[in-house]
This record gives C-alpha cells, sequence and structure tokens, in this order.
C-alpha cells in the first residue's frame, strides 16, 4: 500500500497549521487508505532559500539537506498540503520547497487542506494547483477549506472539526486513493528512469 505524506505549509510561530495536520493525519490514518502516513513539518526541515547550482531536473544535488530532503519527496506516493493564505497567495516556504526539485514530485496526486479566515485559504489552493501541475502533479478536486479556523481550535490547542470538515476530508481521502492508485505505473516508470 501507498505512503501519504502531509506537508506542513506555515512555518512561523504561533501557526494554526500543526494542528490542522494533526488533525487531518489522524483522519487519514483512520481512513486506512495508505500504508504509511507521514507528517512533513517545514518549520523543521528549515530549508535555506535554494542554494543548489544545479537545476533540479538534473538531480546533481550538492548539499545533504537537499539530498535528504529528495528521498524525503521521493518515498511518497501522495501528498495533503496543509497551508495558510498569505496575501491572497501560499508561503514563500511551500513554494521554496516544492522548487527544490523537479522529478520527485511528478505523477503523484495532491489533496489540499487550507485555512484562514473567511475565504478559508480558498485562494491560496487555487494558485498552487499552477505550480503542482507543471510539476506532473495532480491536485484532486476534493479539498478542504476551513474558514474562520481559531474558531475550531480547543483550549488544549488541538482542533475540532465540524461534520462538514470531517465529510469533506473522508471524500478528499477516497479520492486521493483512487488517484494513487491510477497514477502508480507512471511513478514506478518515473522511479525505473531515475534508478537508471
Amino acid at each position: 500500500m501507498p505512503t501519504l505524506q502531509i506537508i506542513i505549509a506555515s512555518t512561523r510561530p504561533g501557526r494554526l497549521g500543526l494542528p490542522v495536520a494533526e488533525w487531518i493525519h489522524a483522519a487519514a490514518v483512520k481512513h486506512g487508505g495508505f500504508d504509511q502516513v507521514e507528517l512533513v513539518d517545514l518549520a523543521e526541515w528549515n530549508l535555506p532559500f535554494m542554494d543548489e547550482p544545479h537545476h533540479p531536473r538534473l538531480r546533481r544535488y550538492e548539499h545533504q539537506h537537499t539530498r535528504d530532503w529528495s528521498a524525503t519527496i521521493d518515498r511518497a506516493d501522495a501528498f495533503l498540503i496543509v497551508m495558510p493564505e498569505y496575501n491572497f497567495g501560499y508561503t514563500a516556504p511551500l513554494k521554496n520547497a516544492i522548487d527544490y526539485l523537479a522529478h520527485e514530485w511528478a505523477y503523484k496526486p495532491v489533496g489540499l487542506v487550507s485555512y484562514g479566515g473567511v475565504s478559508a485559504g480558498t485562494r491560496a489552493a487555487q494558485m498552487i494547483k499552477q505550480v503542482l501541475t507543471t510539476l506532473k502533479m495532480t491536485p484532486i478536486p476534493e479539498a478542504v477549506h476551513i474558514p474562520f479556523v481559531a474558531q475550531f481550535i480547543g483550549d488544549d490547542g488541538a482542533l475540532r472539526p465540524n461534520e462538514t470538515m470531517d465529510a469533506s476530508a473522508e471524500a478528499m481521502l477516497e479520492e486521493l486513493v483512487h488517484w494513487t492508485a491510477a497514477l502508480t505505473p507512471l511513478r514506478e516508470r518515473a522511479r525505473q528512469r531515475a534508478a537508471g
């Protein structure tokens, strides 16, 4: 069975992305469609602003942090991106993390879990799709959008979803499993080519 990675796109102190990610992680584990469900926290990775001298398509990485990042993303079969909206767009750390690599992203489906104020992060979610498809990723239509996210955070710091959020998560995960299976032959061929 495939590996799902949940990428936390916000890195700033006090962020609400962590409780959102922990909730969707628990939902994905409960769903059972993926053998491995991993949290990939960009705050913990702390990747420097892209510092590789060669184009990512060459996979000639000179820095250990890039080689480690490559190996992590390469082993995934699908992604969920947990993302806030900053000034109608996605976060700089997310774009930086994506731009480090090229082939490692290809033929993998992506579900988007966005959050924010009244717009629930939907503008950022729409904007990132152009970047994802350029890397041969497949953003799925099913998504979770959380408006006024702070109201769902309990005194213990955990997210308390409502029925709509739970239903949206279930539909997104189900569709993500379908797309992960459908794209398996393309991912396998790409990995064989990369292995030489």
